[in-house]
């Protein structure tokens, strides 16, 4: 009673370590059966083979059986006719024997015949079975890689929902920050660009009016202007800062 507990739990340790293996890789185990009714067709085809040399063989006898029968029927007739009584007795108990013969032949024959071509139609069959079965396990292989495609797809389109509970969310709010940090640097670079522009903006004015007076001043010594008409201040070639934000000022309005 123990041991047979102990074969029983053996065997359903086997049976489902058989299991694993069997739906791991349900298109490899199709295919190892597909091999095994290849390599047993092959086998039935072999067995046909030598069967279909029994039956030519049992043909063939047939065939030399009704020869042998109308030369004995030729000879019986021959001798009949020449009044040989006796000759003809011999030679018609040897057809009668090879009329029974030959009856035996042909029975075998047909019924080698017939089982030839049972056996031929249930290769056929296995055959085309074997065709679909192929075709089968190509389509199952086509779809279960198609189906595991379209799982992983599936699995990859629920990752990258850009949530903040995912990953890929985390991720993207890291990414987005940076951006707004750098956009931040950017601008911040922009406003202090236009620190000090007013006091370049004075000082090319200023040397704008200076320039100006200078070149009245040389068209006065010319004698291009004359001095009451050139309004130049007495002290233009000594300004000081407030003298030139005057002049600046003057100028500009």
């Amino acid at each position: 009673m123990i041991v047979q507990k102990f074969w029983s739990a053996f065997m359903a340790q086997i049976n489902k370590i058989a299991n694993i293996f069997w739906e791991a890789d349900p298109i490899a185990q199709m295919q190892y059966e597909y091999d095994r009714a290849v390599d047993e067709l092959k086998e039935g085809r072999v067995g046909l083979e030598q069967y279909r040399g029994l039956v030519e063989r049992v043909t063939r006898q047939v065939s030399a059986n009704r020869s042998h029968v109308q030369k004995l029927e030729a000879e019986t007739k021959a001798y009949l006719k020449a009044g040989d009584r006796a000759t003809a007795a011999k030679f018609a108990l040897e057809l009668q024997k090879a009329k029974t013969d030959l009856a035996t032949n042909e029975q075998q024959l047909q019924m080698h015949e017939t089982a030839y071509g049972n056996n031929l139609r249930k290769i056929q069959h296995a055959n085309s079975k074997l065709v679909e079965l192929k075709q089968k396990i190509q389509q199952y292989d086509a779809e279960l890689k198609m189906s595991a495609a379209e799982a992983e797809i599936a699995k990859l389109a629920e990752s990258f929902d850009l949530n903040l509970t995912t990953d890929f969310g985390q991720i993207e709010s890291v990414i987005q920050q940076k951006i707004d940090q750098n956009r931040g640097k950017v601008r911040v670079a922009a406003d202090l660009s236009s620190k000090g522009i007013a006091e370049i903006d004075a000082e090319e004015k200023m040397q704008a009016v200076l320039a100006e007076e200078a070149l009245t001043s040389f068209e006065v010594e010319l004698g291009l202007k004359s001095p009451e008409t050139s309004n130049i201040a007495p002290a233009a070639k000594d300004l000081g800062p407030a003298a030139t934000d005057k002049a600046v000022e003057k100028q500009t309005n």
